[in-house]
């Protein structure tokens, strides 16, 4: 069934969210030429002790596309960005838009074999780094591109926070030029690119099936459309204060902290990388109205020695997304801070959020499997879960979750085939198995490349993770399906210990065995320190398969 196949319990469903649907969207581009024109002396970013409002952001952004088009950048062209959370990633992206090009977001994490392909995939013409990483080895990956710009984490802050700048000097860059060197090329004010809402602005890498990435293509109107419904299904005042707790290189850091930043003439606070305790600082000194993030950063930021209530006494909304989120974390949370973590739900291809819990509802929880919803469909789109031929499924029967609306990408860079194959007629098909009740809410169940055949039962690890969360000694847990002579496959936990506390394996077999059915609770529990995960925070259940 379909989101407006549930549409007669809309009269419990708060108005006001319906009423706050956003306007024709706009791009980001044109949103940012009207915050800077409407409250330049307001502070567009902190970093540590800097400020920088929106005319410097802005006419350092117009340097940049000054120097870009002087040097053959054209409208069209990629420009990878290759950075952490510093103020530089936003003065580069808009500086890019301004010279009428497409972004490429990298993860700063990538190595050679990485990097090389996005470069090549993308057909990129300019790059923007850090200068750690161009003499590390992106001047030899990047040697035939022939626009090269670096920058220092040190740039405009005076503290150089051991925490995480404690390594960073700053350093020549040969063959590469220095960023604000290039945005400080005077000239008259570019003209607007004017980009239609079709317009690719971003080629975003994510990884399919095969594990060979693939760019998805968000255009000005994706990311237009997300950042502007963020601001008004939240319901944010303007000028508010948002943190990045979200990498800006990924989506979700992208459209929700940013976008969304720019969409309400905020500020945008940023700590250049995830260090727990910086983080907590940074929110008792800037005061954040809002955030999102993995459940991963919240359980290490309850995890931290000075994690107190009053870190988080400013917040309106606080977000999850981008990885699973387990119920006993959002209550173990809300009894430390006050605070509900609102769940969400989106993908690259959904140019970050499709389904939210609205800020004034608390999502339910399904009696049966424990799961917490992913929220309810944002407006104008249009959420069903497929049966394995394609046809709808009825309330509460899972199945493959599909996505239709505007922020759903056109397709993949070059990839015709993966285009249709994920993207047939418009309509994402997610890879997610999950479901809808009969009130609209969305449950997902886990990947379906995830599921565990165990005896020829399926086990869905997220379940059994779940569970494994209400133990007072779990502070992260993963599960897998790891071969078995009897079973095939048999179901296996890894989890990393809560603060002080003893993760006994054999202790967390028992809890599981007393709460799920016997083909499902894990036969082995292997305690790490630290789970593996990308630098979004989502742990890499891959990596542990791979342990065995």
């Amino acid at each position: 069934m379909s989101w407006y196949d549930a549409k007669p319990w809309l009269a419990s469903y708060d108005e006001s969210v319906r009423a706050a649907e956003p306007a024709k969207p706009t791009t980001l581009p044109e949103t940012f030429r009207r915050a800077a024109d409407h409250v330049p002396d307001r502070t567009a970013i902190v970093y540590f002790d800097a400020r920088l409002s929106y005319r410097e952001v802005d006419e350092l952004s117009d340097g940049v596309a000054r120097y870009l088009s002087a040097h053959g950048f054209a409208r069209g062209d990629r420009l990878a960005l290759v950075l952490q959370n510093i103020p530089q990633f936003v003065i580069a992206l808009l500086g890019a838009w301004k010279a009428g090009g497409i972004v490429v977001p990298v993860n700063p994490m990538y190595r050679d074999r990485e990097l090389t392909h996005v470069l090549t995939d993308a057909g990129v013409k300019a790059i923007v780094c850090s200068q750690r990483g161009w003499n590390a080895f992106i001047a030899e990956t990047a040697k035939d591109i022939g626009i090269a710009l670096t920058t220092s984490e040190l740039e405009f802050q005076t503290r150089d926070d051991e925490r995480v700048l404690g390594k960073v000097i700053r350093e020549e860059t040969p063959g590469a030029t220095e960023l604000l060197e290039a945005a400080a090329t005077p000239g008259p004010k570019p003209p607007e690119p004017a980009f239609a809402l079709d317009d690719v602005a971003l080629i975003s890498y994510t990884s399919g099936t095969s594990g060979t990435p693939k760019g998805a293509t968000n255009t000005h109107g994706n990311l237009g459309t997300n950042a502007a419904g963020l601001g008004s299904f939240s319901g944010l005042p303007a000028g508010s204060t948002l943190f990045g707790l979200a990498p800006l290189f990924h989506i979700t850091g992208m459209v929700c902290e940013l976008g969304s930043a720019i969409d309400i003439e905020g500020t945008l606070a940023l700590a250049y990388r995830f260090d727990a305790g910086v983080v907590l600082d940074a929110f008792l000194e800037h005061r954040p109205s809002y955030t999102v993030g993995p459940s991963t950063a919240y359980m290490a930021l309850m995890a931290h020695p000075s994690f107190s209530r009053d870190h988080f006494s400013s917040f309106a909304l606080l977000y999850s997304g981008g990885a699973a989120l387990p119920p006993a974390v959002v209550e173990a949370f809300r009894a430390k801070t006050g605070h509900y973590i609102h769940n969400g739900y989106g993908l690259t291809e959904t140019s970050a959020g499709c389904v939210v819990v609205p800020g004034t509802l608390e999502a339910p929880i399904d009696p049966a499997s424990g799961t917490i919803s992913i929220g309810l469909p944002v407006p104008d789109t249009i959420v069903r879960i497929l049966g394995e031929d394609g046809e709808e499924l009825p309330f509460g029967q899972a199945g493959e979750i599909a996505v239709e609306g505007p922020m759903v990408v056109s397709g993949y860079w070059n990839r015709p085939d993966a285009t249709a194959e994920s993207l047939p007629g418009g309509r994402l098909l997610t890879g997610d198995i999950g479901f809808m009740d009969e009130r609209g809410w969305v449950y997902v169940v886990d990947r379906k490349k995830d599921m565990i055949n165990a005896s020829g039962f399926k086990v869905w690890p997220r379940e059994v993770e779940d569970v494994l969360y209400t133990h007072p000694a779990v502070r992260e847990a993963a599960v897998v399906g790891v071969a078995d002579e009897y079973r095939g496959e048999t179901v296996k936990a890894y989890v990393s210990p809560a603060p002080g506390a003893n993760a006994d394996p054999a202790e967390l077999v028992a809890w599981c065995k007393e709460r799920l059915a016997a083909y499902k609770y894990p036969r082995t529990v292997e305690v790490l320190d630290e789970l593996p995960k990308t630098t979004s925070g989502k742990i890499l259940r891959r990596e542990l398969r791979a342990r065995g």
